[in-house]
């Protein structure tokens, strides 16, 4: 059986296509998509990918959205050729421009195609093409504008479901170069990295006021050199890391993390991370900020928009570093909430 997952532009997108992926086995897959993130992570993970020309719905008037009708008709076309050579079964879409293209070259060849949406904000591809789909796979029990939602949760790597936290620390903490008496502040962007919140961490760690602390920073490999020289004089324990192939790792050694509000909300909820959370304004119907307060009213993280950042950051990293109950209960809820089978669920559906 052939399955074909489209899946492009960021790891939000891409990881949680890949998480399902390798639960199926021994089924073919090939994943459709573009030249960013996709184009180095499905060829690492072992999978194909065949890339198609892909570009996004500008959120402005502009002369180059009158080309995009071009576009999605050229890829459509292009994608239905490859699904019927290559006897796809079904397809699994992950939101994004992708989407559109494969879940229509789907639908012409009568495939039936699912949608997975990481977000408590649908976005517009999933929007667009929903009411055609076999089910939209949700993170959220209430995922807005989600068209026949199925509540699964996020989609995580078996390496990060499967997490024994207190198991691996030790030799987490080794690699990195770490002591573990200390509390371990991770920072993480996303997989590519955010300049906003690595400056602020940066600034906030400048003024610190809080306990002894040591710092794993996932900066993104356009922000690494940036990051390092702005921490160079800290004085304390700094690891920066351009990209982290084993996030298990990462989980295991920290004990407080600093994120965007990505589809990484997931791994820190099935992982049991504390975490002080800095939605990204941009996107579909702010759909970072909707995510992160889904999390913050469960107890398992903070809340800090970016407005908020410069003034509120530090004091509120001060206060958790400070405080381990506090940390243990927000982990405590985080897992509550975590769906560490989200991933085998879709799987199984797509095989079924």
């Amino acid at each position: 059986m052939t399955i074909a997952f489209a899946a492009a532009g960021t790891g939000g997108h891409v990881i949680p296509a890949l998480a399902v992926a390798e639960r199926l086995g021994d089924h073919e897959v090939i994943f459709v998509g573009g030249d960013r993130f996709e184009a180095t992570a499905v060829p690492d993970a072992g999978h194909e990918l065949v890339q198609v020309e892909l570009r996004g719905l500008q959120r402005r008037l502009t002369v180059e959205n009158l080309t995009i009708p071009f576009v999605v008709r050229r890829a459509t076309n292009e994608l239905a050729e490859l699904f019927g050579s290559r006897g796809v079964r079904v397809l699994l879409a992950t939101g994004g421009y992708v989407t559109v293209p494969a879940a229509l070259a789907a639908r012409r060849l009568g495939i039936p195609f699912y949608l997975q949406e990481q977000n408590a904000h649908a976005g517009l591809a999933n929007r667009l093409m929903g009411r055609r789909a076999e089910t939209t796979f949700t993170s959220f029990p209430e995922t807005h504008d989600a068209v026949n939602p199925r509540f699964v949760g996020n989609p995580v790597r078996s390496a990060i479901a499967d997490l024994d936290t207190d198991a691996q620390r030790p030799a987490a903490l080794e690699r990195y170069g770490l002591d573990p008496s200390l509390v371990t502040v991770g920072v993480v962007g996303g997989s590519v990295g955010s300049r906003p919140v690595n400056m602020a961490v940066a600034a906030a760690l400048a003024d610190w006021a809080g306990p002894d602390v040591q710092v794993v920073h996932l900066a993104g490999a356009r922000f690494e050199d940036e990051v390092a020289d702005a921490v160079a004089d800290l004085g304390m324990t700094y690891r920066v890391v351009g990209f982290e192939d084993h996030m298990e790792d990462f989980f295991a050694a920290v004990d407080v993390a600093v994120s965007r509000a990505s589809g990484m909300v997931a791994e820190l909820a099935v992982t049991g991370t504390p975490a002080v959370v800095v939605p990204g304004d941009f996107g579909s119907k702010g759909h970072q900020e909707a995510s992160a307060r889904a999390f913050e009213q469960a107890g398992a993280v903070v809340v800090v928009t970016e407005d908020e950042v410069g003034a509120e950051l530090g004091p509120t990293l001060e206060s958790l570093c400070a405080d381990a109950e506090r940390r243990t209960a927000m982990g405590e809820a985080a897992r509550a909430i975590g769906r560490p089978r989200a991933a085998t669920e879709i799987a199984e559906e797509l095989i079924r």
